[in-house]
């Protein structure tokens, strides 16, 4: 603390110097022309002894001046520059030390040429992405510790149940049955991690290319055939003919099986999921409805989130990435996606894209 303060001591002194020698130089300088001249037009001559008085004189000046411009100039810095740039490096630091709560203060009303307000806002900004990122970051690690754990615990069960001696083999495939449906759960949940991770680094680029979008649809739509059927669910397709859109295929199949695949898992037995395809001169709108159980206003705001699940039961499969995944993909293909929904009546599903030219 006292070399740093010693140090700034001799940093002033140095600037005081360097200072008073380029003003005595530049005053030196215009006594000798002004007396150069003056004698020249009026013919005084001016003896040592008026030389000396008068360069004594203008040393005493050029120091009392010296001195006050350097000390308003040190005031001006500490109050100008010194003090805001200690505040936004305090705050660098608290940040790096993972404080992202701290906040610059800034004046309601920033002048124009105000740089260390604007740098300050934008550390503030910064915090604040920060702290976003952080509680996200935290969040992802509870909700996959949890998502995981779930699906070990069941494994874990059904093969210490498998090892136990005397079970029947009706029993046998029944846990063994469990611990399949349990990998599988905890493979899929891998792999739209992955997957969701890949998007939002944009390690995955779309690949644009022209396709008739209603051919994707039912071939979307028949690979659930056995869910359907299974369920006793009733189809309804109205779909465009000759709809040609130009966008990733394989990620708008993603999205198209996620949206259809939540459809059927929501809705009860002897429902209704339809398929709808709506076409203008330059857009393509899909819609997936059914007439599941609906969502709330409070559910409706969170579910695009990653590992949100209306259902906090747990009771219906899935691990609450698909639709993160499927907005992430709607996001950086360039499309939109609309939710119309309403508890006990079912929900509706709108991707809108662009049409081929």
């Amino acid at each position: 603390m006292k070399e740093s303060r010693f140090r700034r001591l001799l940093l002033a002194a140095n600037r005081f110097v360097i200072f008073f020698l380029l003003v005595a130089f530049v005053i030196t300088c215009c006594m000798m022309l002004f007396i150069s001249v003056l004698q020249k037009q009026l013919g005084i001559i001016l003896s040592e002894e008026d030389i000396s008085i008068a360069a004594k004189l203008t040393f005493g000046n050029v120091v009392l001046l010296a001195f006050l411009i350097s000390t308003i100039d040190l005031v001006r810095r500490k109050l100008t520059v010194d003090r805001p740039a200690k505040k936004i490096t305090d705050a660098a630091e608290k940040i790096m030390q993972g404080d992202f709560t701290v906040r610059i203060p800034t004046p309601k009303r920033q002048k124009a040429d105000d740089k260390f307000t604007e740098i300050a806002l934008c550390v503030n900004r910064l915090a604040e992405e920060l702290s976003g990122i952080e509680t996200l970051r935290t969040d992802f690690i509870a909700n996959v510790s949890h998502e995981i754990k779930t699906p070990l615990a069941v494994m874990g069960n059904y093969a210490a149940m498998l090892g136990a001696k005397g079970i029947t083999e009706e029993e046998r495939e029944e846990y063994a049955a469990a611990i399949k449906s349990a990998v599988r759960k905890l493979s899929d949940l891998i792999t739209n991690i992955l997957k969701l991770n890949k998007l939002e680094n944009q390690q995955i680029f779309p690949q644009a290319e022209s396709y008739n979008l209603g051919e994707q649809l039912c071939e979307c739509l028949l690979s659930f055939e056995a869910a359907w059927e299974k369920k006793e669910i009733a189809i309804e397709t109205d779909l465009a003919e000759d709809v040609t859109v130009s966008t990733d295929r394989d990620m708008l199949s993603l999205v198209f099986n996620n949206l259809i695949s939540n459809a059927i898992k929501f809705t009860e037995k002897g429902g209704t999921v339809s398929l709808r395809l709506v076409a203008t001169e330059d857009r393509a709108t899909v819609e997936v409805a059914d007439t599941g159980c609906g969502i709330s206003p409070e559910v409706g705001a969170h579910i695009f989130d990653r590992f949100y699940q209306g259902d906090t039961s747990h009771a219906t499969e899935g691990n609450g990435l698909g639709l993160a995944l499927v907005k992430r993909i709607v996001d950086i293909t360039g499309s939109e996606i609309t939710v119309r929904s309403e508890v006990g009546k079912g929900t509706v599903f709108a991707v809108t894209l662009k049409r081929s030219l």
